[in-house]
C-alpha cells in the first residue's frame, strides 16, 4: 500500500472583467486530498471515496458524482488509453474540505486539483500539470454543469491563468507582480454557482463587450507592467456583477468600504458570493479586509471569514 497527500488552495475566477477566461490563485485555504494505492481488484470502480471531512454531509460519497473522485476516474481512464499504463488495483480516496461550499473560492476545483497531483504522483508522474488541467475541468462539469476553467487552471498550475481558447485548450500563465495581495472575504451565506450563473444575460450590447474587452486587456498589462494603478482601474466588470450584485446581501457597502481603505480595486469572487480585493502591500490589504468585514457586518448583519495572501506561484502541490 503507499499513500499521499495532496493540496490545493482556493482560487478567484473572473477577476471582475475576466468572466470564464481568467482566474488567480492564492496560496491559502485549500483543500487536502489523500488516496491510498492498494492491490486490491474490484469489478464495480477502481477508485472509492472513503469519507469527507467538513462537508456537513453536503458532497456525494458517489466516486462518480463527486469532483475529487471523478477527475482521479478520468486521470485514470487517460494514462491507460494514452500512456500505456494499465492500472488494476483501487485507490481509496478520503477529502478533507477546508473551502466553503458554494462560496465563490474554487471550493470544487481545490478538491479535484489536490486528487489529481496526488493522483499523479501515485501513478509515477506520468502526466505534466497542463495535462491535468484537462481533467479538472471536467470535475467542474460534475460540481456545477460548466466546464470551466478559470478555478480549474489556476488551482492545478498556479499564478494567474488567461483562457486564450477553449476548443482547443489554450492556457496563458502570467507572473504575479511581486508586492500584489489578494484579500478574500467571504460571508456567512452560500449562493450556488448555477444560480449565479443563471442571472447572467444570453447576449450583450457590442458597446458593453467593448468596454469590457478594454478592461481585459487592461488587467493583464497591468500585472505584466507592472502597473498597480492600472491594475484597479482594469478591475470593472460591466456584464456579470451587474447582475450578480443584488444577489450578495452588503455588495455595494463592502466594495465601497474596501476601496475606501485603500484597496485598488473590488469585486466579486467568482460567482460569490465571497468578494476580492487587490492591494499593493499586506498592511493595506489587511485594512482593507477589516473594512470588508465591518461592512458585512455593519450593512447585511453578516459575519464573514478573511484571508490575506500573495498570489500563490506554484499551483496544487503534494504535503506528504
Amino acid at each position: 500500500m503507499k499513500t499521499v497527500k495532496g493540496f490545493a488552495s482556493a482560487t478567484v475566477g473572473n477577476v471582475a472583467c475576466g468572466f470564464d477566461i481568467l482566474g488567480f490563485a492564492i496560496t491559502e485555504p485549500g483543500d487536502e486530498v489523500t488516496l491510498t494505492l492498494s492491490d486490491e481488484k474490484r469489478d464495480d470502480c477502481q477508485v472509492s471515496l472513503t469519507g469527507i471531512i467538513g462537508d456537513g454531509g453536503a458532497l456525494p460519497l458517489d466516486p462518480k458524482k463527486n469532483t475529487s473522485s471523478f477527475v482521479v476516474l478520468k486521470f485514470l481512464e487517460y494514462i491507460r488509453t494514452h500512456k500505456g499504463i494499465d492500472f488494476s488495483g483501487h485507490i481509496s480516496l478520503e477529502l478533507k474540505k477546508n473551502l466553503p461550499l458554494s462560496s465563490g473560492m474554487g471550493s470544487s476545483a481545490a478538491s479535484g486539483a489536490a486528487a489529481l497531483v496526488a493522483a499523479n504522483e501515485l501513478m509515477g508522474l506520468p502526466c505534466s500539470k497542463m495535462e491535468l488541467v484537462h481533467f479538472a475541468i471536467e470535475g467542474e462539469r460534475v460540481a456545477c454543469g460548466s466546464a470551466h476553467a478559470d478555478n480549474a487552471a489556476p488551482a492545478i498550475l498556479g499564478n494567474f491563468v488567461l483562457i486564450r481558447s477553449y476548443t482547443p485548450l489554450d492556457l496563458i500563465t502570467i507572473p504575479s507582480p511581486k508586492d500584489l495581495y489578494c484579500t478574500l472575504v467571504h460571508p456567512h451565506t452560500e449562493l450556488r454557482t448555477s444560480f449565479a450563473r443563471s442571472v447572467l444575460p444570453h447576449a450583450i450590447p457590442l458597446k458593453t463587450a467593448i468596454q469590457q474587452w478594454g478592461n481585459v486587456g487592461a488587467l493583464v498589462t497591468g500585472l505584466l507592467t507592472p502597473d498597480y494603478e492600472l491594475i484597479g482601474r482594469a478591475l470593472v466588470d460591466v456584464v456579470a456583477e451587474p447582475k450578480r450584485a443584488p444577489l450578495i446581501p452588503g455588495f455595494f457597502a463592502v466594495k465601497q468600504a474596501a476601496i475606501d481603505a485603500g484597496a485598488l480595486g473590488c469585486s466579486i469572487a467568482g460567482s460569490g458570493p465571497s468578494l476580492f480585493a487587490f492591494s499593493s502591500s499586506e498592511k493595506n490589504a489587511r485594512e482593507a479586509g477589516n473594512a470588508m468585514q465591518h461592512a458585512f457586518s455593519r450593512s447585511a448583519k453578516l459575519a464573514s471569514d478573511m484571508w490575506v495572501s500573495p498570489i500563490c506561484s506554484e499551483g496544487a502541490k503534494i504535503l506528504s
